[in-house]
């Protein structure tokens, strides 16, 4: 299997595994696609790219939808070159369909990787990469803080195949070096749940190739917009496209970006048999979230950090955390996203706060046009074991906010009111 910069081995001589094979080329398009655009002009943005497609046919200014599970061939010969791999035309939709091609030249592009996959969640995405990579008793190094569902992941799943995580304090790079020796996996997540902690992911992707780990980073809160894991060094990264990349609230999807190796790995060892794939429609709606998406994270990153400061000066507040309030010298962040969270006073009735906001909608997940609230408290409180709230130490006095699009005045006045309703004197 691959570690740092070595080749995929070659997959056994046999029907499945040749169907595996064929399955690398999923990928192969964006590549060539991402080279011959920037030969087209060099000196245009990503961000222009993504409102700028090759040509459709009649014309169409958005890409086909193809909603078909297969591709028939013409002849006996054109289906024969297909299946040896000899030909990167489309298959059967659970491994190659042309509007989820069209989606992963724009991840592509965004992210500097050179191949990408994607998945029908999130989670879809991280545990085909983490799956795809680990053996029976290899050993991941995580941060602290990670999405929960991560989290059970590596405790429920992964410890059946005897596969073991040490869980670390992502900013503290010594803590890393000291863990990382004889790891598969280095795992990070920048910034990390709750807490939106950094880490320094030059130096730990320095770490993990000296180490022969492979690193992965969620760069969902991010975005491509405002960190790029890959030109740091990262060997891949994972997007939980339900958030920014959607945008719209409507599509749970998942993508993984990176080393072409790796990538062709991750195709042959597990996206094609655990069946995670993204339909043709759903990728039509993040190619559509795509060309929006330098604009609503510009956006969000001004309303967040608003808000941010001006919770971080409210009497009913002791502690907001938000990178953007911390001086953070080995930071890789252009920019911000929209959430965040706040510690509250000790005086403020948080089911109150949370049932006198307006605009701010109580749920889970965020990266929509709607501003959210999630309370610590209720994601303490939920039931079933393997709990990283609990097992991290979350404080039930953390809420978190996503400040979406709305006018950041109202959404202030909103917070104020439900700050001043939840208090003693309200």
């Amino acid at each position: 299997m691959p570690t740092q910069k070595t080749k995929a081995k070659s997959a056994p001589d046999s029907l499945s595994f040749e169907f595996g094979r064929v399955c690398l080329y999923y990928s192969i398009l964006p590549f060539y696609e991402i080279a011959h655009m920037s030969e087209k002009d060099p000196a245009a943005s990503s961000h222009t790219y993504l409102n700028h497609d090759s040509y459709h046919a009649e014309g169409a200014a958005s890409p086909p939808i193809y909603q078909t599970s297969l591709f028939t061939f013409g002849s006996y010969e054109e289906m024969e070159v297909r299946f040896k791999g000899q030909s990167d035309r489309a298959l059967y939709s659970r491994i190659d369909n042309p509007t989820v091609t069209a989606l992963l030249q724009k991840l592509c592009l965004l992210e500097g990787g050179e191949k990408a996959l994607a998945f029908s969640s999130g989670i879809a995405a991280i545990s085909n990469a983490v799956l795809g990579l680990i053996r029976t008793g290899d050993h991941i190094v995580c941060v602290n803080h990670c999405y929960p569902d991560t989290y059970r992941l590596l405790q429920l799943v992964c410890t059946r195949f005897g596969v073991t995580t040490e869980f670390v304090n992502g900013s503290d790079t010594a803590a890393v070096a000291k863990a990382l020796p004889g790891a598969r996996i280095l795992y990070l997540e920048s910034p990390t749940s709750w807490l939106f902690q950094e880490q320094d992911l030059r130096a730990l992707a320095q770490l993990a190739q000296t180490h022969g780990v492979v690193s992965l980073v969620d760069n969902s809160w991010a975005s491509p917009i405002y960190q790029q894991p890959l030109a740091a060094g990262i060997d891949l990264v994972v997007h939980s496209a339900t958030k920014y990349i959607s945008g719209h609230s409507d599509v749970v999807a998942g993508a993984l970006v990176g080393r072409a190796d790796l990538i062709n790995h991750l195709s042959a060892e597990t996206a094609a048999y655990l069946g995670a794939k993204l339909s043709a429609h759903e990728a039509s709606l993040l190619l559509r979230g795509l060309r929006t998406l330098p604009l609503r994270m510009e956006r969000v990153h001004l309303s967040g950090l608003t808000l941010a400061k001006q919770l971080s000066d409210h009497s009913s507040v002791k502690h907001v955390n938000h990178p953007g309030l911390r001086v953070n010298p080995h930071s890789h962040l252009t920019g911000y996203g929209g959430l965040f969270s706040f510690e509250a006073g000790d005086a403020l009735d948080i089911p109150r706060f949370c049932n006198a906001l307006e605009f701010f909608k109580l749920g889970v997940s965020w990266g929509g046009h709607e501003s959210l609230v999630m309370p610590a408290e209720i994601s303490i409180g939920q039931a079933g074991s393997c709990s990283a709230a609990v097992d991290f130490g979350v404080s039930p006095r953390l809420i978190r906010l996503y400040v979406g699009l709305e006018d950041v005045s109202d959404l202030w006045e909103d917070l104020e009111r439900a700050l001043f309703a939840a208090s003693p004197h309200g």
